[in-house]
Parts: structure tokens; C-alpha cells; sequence
């Protein structure tokens, strides 16, 4: 996607802090109203509430499932993201489970997300596999991508931002190199301003997702 054309329609406005307030909320989707961001991103608990204030403005609810350790259940992710989107969300973003992948039990990997991509794509909604790249080695994220792809998601994205590290230009071009053209990838994690978009953007990236969209924006404009 070209991010010169509209790129607002790339960022996922993102407010996962533990600690959000109703107000902080409200405003985190007037923000994405105005500025048509592509989906605000959210904890489950404010899915419903999100949904009412966006209804019309074309910006999409996106909340995460088993966020942000990946450990739960594969069936109470399944469940989550099912509850989530009879709510209103039209985007799951969740977490792998990180020690199958490391224990290299793939199909294990493999059928967590399926579970959740089944009860999504039923409802007409998205699904973003984040695999927490900064836990991860090469060979690690690769297999995480491929998982990922063969359960049919419809993005990788590279980090909860509650890790030790978040996106970086290199992942995300590793992550585009294995998933190929037509599979969306999602860099999120520590993207600040409007260089870090920029550069997530010619690594590959087709969604940002990103808590500083307003400061991102205001840069672009200042620098076009």
C-alpha cells in the first residue's frame, strides 16, 4: 500500500494501556474519527463501547485475545475472540503460544490460531497473528510466520508492545519476505513518530499500529 496516498488508513490508534479511562477512550475514537484512522485498538472491555462511538465513521474496532502472553487456552482465545466480535469488533489481533513455538510443537502453534480464525472469518472479521518478535529467533519468527499463513490468518504482526522490545525496520522485512505480497503485515511496538512509520512502511509494513498516531500524523503533514 502506498502511504504517501492516505496514510492514516495504515494506523490501527492503539490504547492498551491497563489503566484506560472511559474519557481516554472517547477521545482515542473522536481522534480516529477525525483523522480516519483504519481501526482503534483495544482491550476487550471497551469493545462495546467503542463500536457505539464509531458506528458510521468507516474506523474499525480491533481488540486483543490472549493479550499479551499468548499463554491461554486455545479455546478460551476462540471464545474471547467470538464474544469480542458478537460486541462489535471486526479485527482480532492475538498471541501465539510463544512456548509451543519454541518447543517447536507447530502444530500446536498452528491449531491456537486456527481456532481463532475460525470463529473470526465466520463472523467477517480479520485476524493478526502477533508473535512477539523480540522473544524470538530468526528461525523462530520465520515458523511463527508460516503458522501463522497455513492457519490462515490474515496478518503477522510483529509485537504487543508489552515485551521487551517492539518493531523493528529488519523483522518486518524478514515477516513480508516470508508471508509474500498478499498477506498483511503488522508492525506495532515503540513506532513514535513520523521516521519510524516511514521506515516500517518501505520495510513492508501494510498496518501500523501505534498509540502516537496523532503525533505521526502531524508530522507527516509538516513534512509534505
Amino acid at each position: 500500500m502506498n502511504s504517501s496516498a492516505n496514510p492514516a488508513s495504515l494506523i490501527d490508534h492503539t490504547l492498551l494501556k491497563p489503566t484506560a479511562t472511559a474519557d481516554q477512550v472517547r477521545q482515542l475514537c473522536a481522534e480516529a474519527t477525525e483523522h480516519k484512522f483504519a481501526a482503534v485498538c483495544v482491550n476487550p472491555v471497551w469493545v462495546a463501547r467503542c463500536a457505539e462511538l464509531l458506528a458510521g465513521s468507516g474506523v474499525q474496532v480491533c481488540t486483543v485475545v490472549g493479550f499479551p502472553l499468548g499463554a491461554d487456552l486455545p479455546e478460551a482465545k476462540a471464545f474471547e475472540a467470538e464474544r469480542c466480535i458478537a460486541l462489535g469488533a471486526r479485527e482480532i489481533d492475538m498471541v501465539i503460544n510463544l512456548g509451543a513455538l519454541k518447543d517447536q510443537q507447530y502444530g500446536v502453534v498452528r491449531a491456537d490460531i486456527a481456532a481463532v480464525v475460525a470463529v473470526s472469518h465466520a463472523a467477517g472479521a480479520l485476524v493478526k497473528v502477533i508473535i512477539e518478535t523480540a522473544y524470538l529467533t530468526e528461525d523462530e519468527k520465520v515458523a511463527a510466520c508460516v503458522a501463522s499463513q497455513d492457519a490462515g490468518a490474515d496478518f503477522v504482526k510483529t509485537s504487543t508492545g508489552f515485551g521487551p522490545a517492539g518493531a523493528t525496520a529488519a523483522d518486518v522485512a524478514l515477516m513480508r519476505r516470508v508471508v509474500g505480497p498478499t498477506m498483511g503485515v503488522k508492525a506495532a511496538g515503540g513506532i513514535r513518530n513520523a521516521d519510524d512509520f516511514r521506515a516500517m512502511v518501505a520495510a513492508g509494513a501494510s498496518r501500523i499500529g501505534a498509540s502516537a498516531g496523532v503525533k505521526i500524523m502531524a508530522e507527516l503533514r509538516g513534512q509534505s
